[in-house]
């Protein structure tokens, strides 16, 4: 073959690669590094004739998100009588198996009102963890399992509450598990074993620690002062551990009231934490040597309620103010300040991720949008209305889809890069 030859087939298989794109699962609650964060793209997005939906399927109750790992999705429904964890072929949206859990007769209040309205409202709300074949769910009585991803089968279970002294809280359990590397991570348990790690192949318990009361917060999984560190949302504030031993790294005192449900957002040694029921934001910075500075906060503003927002270029985009169904707007917050950059209203606390330099936007009654990451002024490149259903879960994204549910249904976008 000649040199020019050899050249053009490499331009040629650069082009092919370059069209493909690169693709990435979404294999646990808020992506890869339960970020909000997706290392894809999304090119220029005409919806002028609508979103390209190519699939729709029933996901009745709830407020589990979706985690989508090879070629298949998972999120937790409810049925009359239980929690059941559904896989579905994320091609077609077809089901490949189910598994009923715990109870969904709840018994916490908040009744199925939203289906006709938007306040209130049961049903599970953990997203399940995908890795290496198995997935792994928290149910809402604090039961983590693992089941085989590709047949359903059991693998192996803990029993929080039973086995780890575990304390329940008022609505039951909504944090999901953690992967990283050979251990998954919840919390939940009684004294001395509050915070808890297992390996994901046996469910042997790897540590535990701590003495606290959870909230309805995810921990966040991050590398703080170089080391990899577990951000709990407790009732008593924010606590950091170390994550290969449980070890306390540093605390922060922060409100409770009622319900902290928007996990903690980190960026370097900042973390943002957020809680609704009049308390506020405040922004903390993790010094070292368990020594932890506030840096701002402000009572019962910026409250994101249940919507974690994403950080980037040292802005948090997500959604903001408590409750306001229907109208509580998307911004753009300045992290050093807390400046508000500008605010965009009639979202609703539904939920955001970031894909590449777009915002990924599911409105509480079921709407998408797309929009550009940036501060300088809001920039909806595309919208349509997809669901029926109460929206409060979060979008999913991987191999240029989005996948969004509600109460009723769940659809996948297909996106055109």
């Amino acid at each position: 073959m000649k040199m020019k030859d050899v050249v053009l087939l490499a331009a040629a298989c650069f082009s092919v690669v370059s069209s493909i794109g690169f693709a990435e699962d979404w294999p646990q609650y808020r992506g890869v590094d339960a970020d909000g964060k997706s290392a894809e793209s999304i090119g220029r997005t005409d919806w002028s004739n609508g979103a390209n939906v190519i699939w729709k399927s029933e996901t009745p109750l709830g407020f589990s998100s979706f985690a989508v790992a090879d070629g298949r999705l998972f999120t937790v429904i409810a049925t009359d009588q239980h929690e059941v964890l559904l896989a579905l072929d994320a091609t077609s949206g077809d089901e490949l198996w189910r598994k009923p859990m715990g109870s969904s007769q709840y018994e916490q209040g908040g009744g199925n009102a939203g289906a006709a309205g938007n306040k209130g409202g049961d049903g599970p709300r953990s997203t399940p963890s995908v890795s290496d074949g198995n997935v792994y769910v928290y149910d809402s009585y604090m039961v983590l399992q693992c089941y085989d991803a590709k047949t359903g089968n059991p693998i192996w279970k803990q029993d929080i509450i039973n086995d780890f002294a575990g304390r329940n809280i008022k609505w039951l359990n909504a944090t999901s598990p953690i992967v990283d590397g050979d251990v998954v991570y919840v919390s939940g348990g009684g004294a001395g074993q509050s915070f808890l790690a297992f390996n994901k192949n046996d469910g042997r318990l790897v540590w535990k620690s701590g003495d606290e009361t959870i909230t309805h917060a995810t921990p966040s999984l991050s590398t703080i002062s170089g080391e990899k560190q577990l951000v709990f949302f407790v009732q008593s504030g924010l606590v950091g551990v170390d994550a290969a031993t449980g070890t306390e790294r540093w605390r922060a005192k922060f409100p409770f009231s009622v319900s902290t449900a928007a996990s903690p957002v980190v960026d370097g040694n900042l973390v943002y934490c957020s809680a609704g029921y009049g308390v506020g934001a405040g922004l903390f910075e993790v010094q070292g040597n368990g020594k932890v500075d506030e840096v701002w906060f402000k009572a019962n503003e910026l409250m994101n309620h249940w919507s974690t927002p994403i950080v980037h270029n040292g802005h948090l985009y997500g959604i903001f103010e408590f409750k306001k169904y229907g109208r509580a707007p998307l911004q753009c917050v300045e992290l050093a300040t807390g400046e508000i950059k500008w605010k965009e209203y009639g979202f609703g606390p539904g939920n955001c991720i970031l894909v590449g330099e777009k915002l990924v936007v599911l409105s509480d009654a079921g709407e998408v949008v797309i929009a550009a990451a940036t501060p300088d002024v809001y920039q909806e490149l595309a919208r349509d209305d997809v669901l029926s259903g109460k929206c409060w879960s979060t979008p999913a994204y991987s191999d240029g889809r989005i996948y969004v549910r509600s109460t009723e249904e769940a659809a996948c976008i297909a996106l055109d890069n």
